[in-house]
């Protein structure tokens, strides 16, 4: 049938579709939100305990970018978790599952010349602050020998060395 015969067929009341109709149709079904107790429970695991992070991230994918709401501005996802106490081992798993690499995890692992040209882009990230508040320069030093360069650049731009928490 062709589009004139259909409207002829069915008049033109029936194209009266309200908008929000049109607007909220989707091919697939709406996931549904992830349990906030969830999303806690999995980044408070990736400030160290990898098989619990391995096990709740096979049996929920979606975990990987989730980021939890500490309140007051304060978000922090797996990755930031495991970035920010220096475990290495544990944000490369998550880089290799293809968690979203940021400035502070650049940092962990020393790549200076990543660093470099963020800042020259974007030079008032030099005073960043990922999860906690934690700046770039904790991760520098949360990154032992391999971030040594960047932390020695950081200090150069006039950064003061942090203390570091223990965990």
């Amino acid at each position: 049938m062709k589009r004139n015969q259909f409207i002829k067929a069915v008049g033109f009341g029936a194209l009266a579709v309200p908008a929000s109709t049109l607007l909220s149709f989707r091919a697939e079904p709406e996931e549904p939100q992830l349990d906030k107790a969830l999303v806690q429970k999995f980044v408070v695991a990736s400030h160290g305990k990898f098989d619990i992070v391995k096990e709740l991230l096979e049996e929920h994918p979606t975990l990987l970018n989730a980021a939890h709401d500490w309140r007051g501005g304060d978000f922090e996802t797996g990755l930031g978790a495991a970035s920010h106490v220096g475990h290495k081992e544990l944000v490369n798993y998550f880089l290799d599952k293809g968690a979203q690499a940021n400035i502070f995890t650049m940092t962990l692992f020393g790549q200076i010349d990543i660093l470099k040209s963020i800042l020259k882009h974007f030079p008032k990230l030099i005073n960043a602050k990922g999860p906690h508040g934690y700046t770039l320069l904790h991760h520098a030093e949360v990154g032992g020998e391999a971030s040594k360069e960047t932390k020695d650049y950081l200090i150069s731009l006039g950064l003061k060395e942090t203390i570091i928490p223990l965990y």
